[in-house]
C-alpha cells in the first residue's frame, strides 16, 4: 500500500500508534505509524476482552481454593507454566505444583519472594491476592 494508503482509523488504545511498511513517493518501502486498521482494532478487543474474563475465572478459581494465587498472577501477566518457569529458572512441573494451594502454601519464603519479584509486587500480596 502507498504511504497516503495507511489506515488510520481511531484504535483501541487512545492515542497509541502502530507502525505499517508502505511505498513513499520514490517507490521505496517505508515505516509509516498508523492508528489502526478497524478489523485489526476489533480483534485486538476482542482477544482483551477474553483476557479479562479468563483472568477474572481464575481469580474465582483461586479464591474458591482451586488454584494457588500464583495462579491469578500468572494469568494477570499473561504468562503460561513454561513462559514463568522460564523467568523463575525453575522446571515446568516445579511451577505446575506450585499452582495447588496446598503445595503452595509449603514454598519456602525465598522462593517466594522471587515469584513476588518477578510479578512486581509484595510477597504479602503474592499470599493473600488482592
Amino acid at each position: 500500500m502507498e504511504k497516503k494508503e495507511v489506515p488510520q482509523d481511531r484504535g483501541i488504545y487512545g492515542k497509541c500508534t502502530g507502525i505499517c511498511y508502505a511505498v513513499d513517493e520514490n517507490g521505496k518501502y517505508v515505516l509509516s505509524p498508523s492508528a489502526g486498521w478497524e478489523p485489526a482494532n476489533i480483534a485486538n478487543q476482542q482477544a482483551w476482552e477474553l483476557m479479562e474474563e479468563q483472568i477474572a475465572e481464575t481469580r474465582e478459581r483461586v479464591k474458591r481454593g482451586e488454584l494457588s494465587p500464583l495462579a491469578y498472577y500468572m494469568a494477570r501477566n499473561l504468562m503460561d507454566v513454561k513462559i514463568l518457569a522460564q523467568y523463575i529458572g525453575l522446571p515446568k512441573w516445579r511451577v505446575k505444583r506450585h499452582l495447588k494451594p496446598r503445595v503452595f502454601r509449603r514454598l519456602n519464603p525465598r522462593l517466594l519472594e522471587r515469584y513476588a519479584k518477578l510479578f512486581n509486587i509484595k510477597m504479602e500480596q503474592l499470599m493473600e491476592m488482592h
